[in-house]
């Protein structure tokens, strides 16, 4: 089964359980996944729905952290009760150690000689790690690699 179809039926069984935030988050995944297709007119696979929701998830701690700062803590609360049901529809996350495994070999794959060639690298590691690490944190640790290259 597709993350669509399983979207579609916990969008089903929140409806029948009568969980209004669970029904309320996946509802948003839903019209995030039309909006896109019809605007691009393909139908959306896996990787496309992962980064919908890859970039859901940065939404909802960017806003979770601004509501802290704001002294809203109900909105946050709403913010992260959604941003636990959209990563449950995320793959598991890789270590650290992976993580550095991966740059390490992108950066002799790519035979990046410095931080010149941090496009290049970072070509190669996005489609590999996409929703399975923060790729904020993989940009920083390909930054030090290349500059100890």
């Amino acid at each position: 089964m597709g993350l669509k179809e399983q979207i579609t039926e916990d969008m089903k069984a929140a409806m029948r359980a009568k969980e209004t935030a669970k029904l309320g988050a996946i509802r948003l995944i839903t019209a995030a996944i039309k909006q896109k297709e019809v605007d691009e007119r393909i139908e959306l696979g896996d990787t496309h729905v992962l980064a919908i929701i890859e970039k859901m998830i940065k939404q909802r701690k960017d806003s979770i952290s601004q509501f802290e700062a704001g002294g809203r803590q109900d909105l946050a609360d709403i913010e992260k009760a959604e941003l636990l049901i959209l990563s449950a529809y995320m793959p598991a996350g890789l270590t650290e150690a992976e993580i550095q495994a991966e740059v390490a070999a992108a950066v002799a794959a790519s035979g990046a000689s410095g931080p010149q060639d941090m496009g290049k690298v970072m070509a190669i590691l996005k489609p590999k790690l996409a929703g399975r690490a923060d790729m904020t944190a993989v940009s920083a640790l390909v930054k030090v690699a290349l500059s100890k290259a």
